[in-house]
């Protein structure tokens, strides 16, 4: 009688366990979907801007990088002679 308890139990949980995991997908396609959709709303409103004032840079950019003031210098070059 014990056993049948606890595949009773483990039935149970097995089956609790499929629902939540059934909601639990449910949520993260929800929440990709408006992800994408902030994403696609985000580029279309972005390039309405640049349409308006195209002297601004795009945000997304990254800064240029800025001039190397030291130039190469080899490895042999530096070596301690001892």
């Amino acid at each position: 009688m014990l056993l049948w308890a606890i595949a009773a139990v483990a039935v149970f949980a097995a089956v609790a366990a499929w629902l939540r995991a059934g909601r639990a997908a449910r949520k993260l396609e929800a929440l990709n979907q408006s992800y994408w959709e902030l994403r696609y709303d985000f580029t279309r409103l972005r390039s309405q801007v640049a349409r308006l004032d195209p002297e601004t840079a795009p945000a997304d950019e990254p800064p240029p990088p800025p001039a190397e003031s030291v130039s190469y210098i080899s490895l042999s070059s530096i070596k301690k002679k001892g």
